[in-house]
């Protein structure tokens, strides 16, 4: 027996079965072996020998087939064939050497030239056109050499005639723009080249989440440079050319490795912003107030213990972030920071706040996890527009009455203190919506009350406080209000200036506020004498108003703020629409039913609040309003949403629409893609569903806009 053949023919039966899988004939005419992928992978199918050992012959010994799932390929070199050879053994040959499979892995050292590669032709052209140039998370170890030759006209420009390049006049020189934003952030970066300066026409440099470790001293030769971000790299130092720039103005250098800012930082006089946190920064220059511009100074997260005296030069500060610090106390004259509207001071070593007399634009003030003990009442009446007060996990001992001095107060936290008594003041905080007092041994107010909420402890201490006035046999709340809106009560008759504001504090406050006081009408000269003394925010919350008072009138050049939240208003009265300044109107809380049509000519309007009132519809009033941003009309009974008309109002961002009766939301909302926060929770509709609704506005929108019509 012819053990070759027998061989030869079990190779050919596999062979022809594998084909068939491989959807080809071998016996169709014309085809080429040699050329099919299978063939140059696996071999040549009718050689059954090892890898190692050749078959020259019967005597060779069993030879081993090779899997289909074979690991190693095999690859003979073509040979024709014929007829004849197909019924005869191949001779054997020996065997050609492997080729050499250079896969590229995954993670690996990037050579210069891959990171040249990065910056296409296309990115080039675009950068050149618009003077932007990303190239952000794209590996990149070594900035492409060719960018820095960005500004200088290419070969090809050059050697161009005017006759091309009138016919690609897109890329001609006279159409390309100089670089003036470059973004390399959140790539492997060590270094930077000196030919950075090559790029004199920067004005953004952004270079967050690298790796770098200095900046060449020749950053500080572009002039124009007005923002620079270098966050998250591992620098400890700044070159001293860079405090040369004349025009930079915002600088971040958070998350890096200082020890110390430089005085030199000083000499930055155009600076409007600096975030030197999460740092090792144990003290701050002395010179640091000559940055007479800056407008925000975060320093979260370092080991400040002392602040410098002049820090309180910086007379444009708004924000000031100095939590998870080693402070201990505050510059004793923070009151001459008069722009000052967020201090954030948690987690220090703070044992006592000061009275922040000057410091009237304050609206946030952050003084949790501290040492303090007492809340100073100088600072209660100091504050009049203050809005969140956090104190919480302190060593507080007791509230102060003048607490009631904060009017706009929205949200108190002093939860985790040593509190005992709940001052029944706190109750006269109209705008109060979150009183936290958890963790504290409260005894005069029951824990279920508590575990209420705000709601629930105000209408508690309310109740004590008109019960103590009745006891003690003093003027109650009605009784005012009654003085206020015209009546006359004992020998207050007289005296009718007792019945209106204190002219000094509308003067010092600029504010005009009657919370509580139960007023049905508040009489033409409260409104003259608010308007003379130039008071532009008017609140007369929690009242018993039916409509707007007539003497609104006289203010209708000076109001930016109007609230008439928790009323009894049934109809807004067409002088509204004369408020040529108003900014917000808050209705919140009503009878309301609709809005006059003339309502649509409050071009300065920017948030308004209709919410729990009684539409059944968006006034189409409000479509006209080109400029509102916040739109709160949730808790009422709106049927259906008008998109054409919300199309209609370019600038608005914030729609609140839960709580309300809509039963189908448009998939043509979606493509509203200035409305960056909605909410729509709390309505009949099915689609879409509530777990689509949980995930955010994003996940609403896309939904939507999946939906529309194509």
């Amino acid at each position: 027996m012819n053990f070759n053949n027998v061989q030869d023919t079990a190779s050919l039966y596999a062979f022809n079965n594998l084909a068939k899988e491989c959807n080809f004939s071998p016996t169709d005419s014309g085809y080429d072996f040699d050329d099919c992928s299978w063939f140059n992978f696996y071999g040549n199918p009718n050689d059954m020998s090892g890898d190692s050992v050749p078959r020259n012959g019967p005597g060779s010994g069993s030879a081993s087939r090779i899997p289909r799932c074979a690991q190693r390929p095999r690859q003979m070199a073509a040979s024709p064939r014929s007829p004849q050879m197909a019924a005869s053994p191949r001779p054997r040959m020996a065997a050609s050497p492997r080729p050499n499979y250079a896969f590229q892995p995954l993670f690996h050292e990037r050579a210069t030239h891959e990171d040249d590669t990065v910056l296409t032709q296309e990115l080039w052209k675009l950068a050149r056109k618009s003077g932007t140039l990303n190239l952000s998370n794209k590996g990149l170890a070594r900035v492409p050499q060719r960018l820095y030759d960005i500004n200088e006209a290419d070969a090809d420009s050059k050697a161009a005639t005017l006759e091309q390049l009138c016919i690609k006049e897109e890329d001609a020189w006279w159409n390309q723009v100089p670089l003036t934003n470059l973004d390399l952030s959140s790539n492997a970066l060590t270094k930077l080249s000196p030919k950075i300066e090559n790029l004199q026409s920067l004005t953004v440099l952004i270079l967050h989440d690298n790796a770098l470790a200095a900046l060449p001293p020749e950053i500080g030769k572009l002039e124009k440079l007005m923002r620079l971000n270098v966050s998250r790299n591992k620098l400890s130092d700044l070159p001293r050319e860079l405090y040369s720039l004349p025009e930079l103005r915002h600088l971040n250098i958070s998350y890096n490795q200082f020890n110390e800012l430089n005085p030199d930082i000083s000499d930055l006089h155009m600076l409007e912003f600096l975030d030197a946190g999460h740092n090792n920064i144990q003290s701050l220059p002395g010179g640091i107030g000559f940055l007479v511009r800056l407008t925000a100074l975060l320093l979260p997260h370092n080991h400040i213990k002392d602040l410098p005296p002049d820090l309180v030069n910086m007379r444009s500060l708004q924000r000031v972030d100095l939590m998870q610090n080693d402070l201990t106390c505050l510059p004793e004259d923070m009151g001459l920071l008069r722009k000052l509207q967020f201090l954030y001071i948690q987690h220090n070593d703070i044992l006592e706040l000061s009275d922040f007399e000057g410091n009237e634009a304050l609206t946030e003030l952050h003084a949790s996890n501290n040492y303090i003990e007492n809340i100073p009442i100088r600072m209660c009446e100091n504050l009049p527009h203050l809005k969140v007060l956090d104190l919480r996990d302190n060593k507080i001992t007791e509230l102060p009455d003048e607490l009631c001095l904060l009017r706009n107060l929205n949200r108190l936290d002093v939860s985790n203190n040593s509190i005992d008594t709940l001052p029944v003041s706190l109750s006269s905080l109209a705008h109060l919506i979150s009183l936290q007092v958890e963790g504290n041994p409260i005894k005069t107010v029951r824990r279920d009350i508590i575990q209420c909420g705000t709601t629930r402890i105000l209408k508690t201490l309310q109740e004590r406080s008109l019960a103590k006035t009745k006891e003690e046999g003093g003027t109650t709340d009605g009784a005012a209000g009654a003085r206020l809106s015209g009546g006359q009560s004992g020998a207050a008759a007289s005296d009718t200036t007792a019945n209106y504001p204190d002219r000094y504090k509308l003067r010092h406050t600029r504010t005009l506020a009657v919370n509580l006081e139960e007023l049905t009408d508040v009489p033409d000269e409260v409104f003259q004498l608010a308007q003379a003394e130039g008071v532009h925010v008017v609140d007369f919350a929690r009242n018993n108003l039916r409509t707007l008072p007539k003497g609104l009138q006289h203010m209708q050049q000076l109001v930016t703020e109007l609230v008439l939240a928790h009323n009894l208003i049934a109809q807004v009265p067409q002088f509204i629409s004369q408020f040529t300044r108003i900014s917000l109107l808050n209705l919140s809380n009503n009878l309301l039913t609709d809005l006059p049509k003339e309502f649509g000519v409050l071009n300065t309007l920017r948030e308004l609040n209709i919410a729990n009132n009684r539409f059944a519809f968006i006034p189409s009033g409000l479509y006209e309003l080109q400029g509102l941003e916040i739109l709160i009309a949730s808790d009422n009974h709106i049927k259906e949403l008008n998109v054409s008309g919300l199309k209609c109002m370019p600038r608005l961002s914030t729609l609140d629409l839960r709580n309300n009766d809509i039963d189908f939301i448009p998939p043509i909302l979606g493509t509203l893609t200035n409305i960056t926060h909605l909410e729509l929770v709390g309505n009949p509709f099915r689609q879409p569903r509530h777990q689509i609704l949980m995930k955010g506005t994003d996940s609403i929108m896309s939904y939507l806009r999946d939906r529309v019509p194509r």
